[in-house]
């Protein structure tokens, strides 16, 4: 009821802000029109990351797990940014979505295969090799920016900000279909996710084959977080935040946990989002650079205090 209530106040921020009922004139009606289809891109947008990030802290047993931070989130923006430049823009409203989807998937391939040490998975190692994947990507986008034309430049330089501003609503439905397939993919397993935060042991026991099912579950979070990139660009630290908010109001539980955090990302996102467009009134500022002076000061807590008294 809270998630709902701060997403339709922020409807109400931005260009007259100071006075709610006038954007119901009629001459108002294209705004309160881009203005919805921007909240919506941001309930999308932050309910993705949420659910995405409590996957991959969950999955991989690491509170510093989340999209951006294991390289997801630029691979998916270097995948989208190659699908513009092919013009794949052009080819319809799921274009964009499959490249960010295929970038996502192809670097959680490679950050797990660098982090893997035989059949372990190392925790600082997954970090870092994402971290580096990460850089990497933005390399490879800054070469595409320097190589592209005006009108190329012009909607990569929209992925690195991170916003919300809607330019195709098809590009919004578009991405609600990956998020929703991989919702409906994702509910089905939270009993398994909960069997796996015990241990392979405690999986296999209850019938379960826990590599299966754990490459199973960080493809879903590839998926989410390849929509969203495609929707809003690089938007940093959402994943990481969001969850263990969740966490603390609702319990270690996934079948509690991953709604509350998908309304919670809903929240936060288009809240953050408002503010951004009211602080420094009539300039606007991406929702991506709040996101980034939120999370990066708490990923930095998260690592100061160590990963056993945080998960705890």
């Amino acid at each position: 009821m809270l998630s709902a209530l701060v997403v339709a106040a922020s409807v109400f921020l931005g260009e007259g802000w100071r006075n709610p009922p006038a954007l119901f004139a009629p001459e108002q009606a294209g705004v309160l029109a881009m203005r919805l289809w921007r909240v919506g891109a941001g309930v999308l947008v932050g309910a993705a990351l949420g659910a995405a990030g409590v996957v991959l802290q969950s999955v991989l047993r690491n509170p510093l797990a989340e999209p951006y931070v294991l390289g997801l989130s630029s691979g998916a923006a270097l995948g989208t940014a190659l699908c513009i430049i092919g013009g794949g823009a052009l080819a319809g409203a799921l274009a964009l979505p499959i490249g960010g989807f295929a970038g996502a998937l192809a670097s959680l391939a490679i950050v797990y295969a660098l982090a893997s040490a035989g059949r372990r998975t190392m925790p600082h190692t997954l970090i870092l090799a994402g971290v580096v994947w990460s850089s990497l990507c933005g390399s490879l986008l800054m070469f595409l920016v320097s190589q592209s034309s005006a009108e190329g430049l012009h909607a990569i330089l929209w992925w690195f900000l991170g916003d919300l501003q809607v330019f195709d609503p098809r590009l919004v439905l578009g991405g609600a279909v990956f998020v929703l397939v991989s919702l409906g993919l994702l509910v089905p397993r939270l009993r398994h996710m909960n069997a796996l935060m015990l241990g392979d042991e405690v999986a296999g026991h209850v019938g379960l084959n826990p590599e299966s099912e754990r490459r199973w579950l960080l493809a879903i979070a590839a998926l989410m977080a390849g929509a969203a990139v495609a929707v809003s660009g690089l938007i940093a630290f959402v994943g990481l935040t969001v969850p263990h908010a969740a966490r603390a109001l609702v319990g270690p539980d996934h079948r509690r946990l991953v709604p509350a955090a998908a309304l919670l990302g809903a929240a936060f996102l288009t809240c953050v989002d408002g503010f951004g467009r009211i602080v420094l009134y009539p300039i606007e500022v991406p929702v991506g650079v709040f996101t980034a002076i939120i999370g990066a000061p708490f990923f930095l807590i998260l690592l100061r205090r160590g990963q056993k008294r945080v998960w705890s």
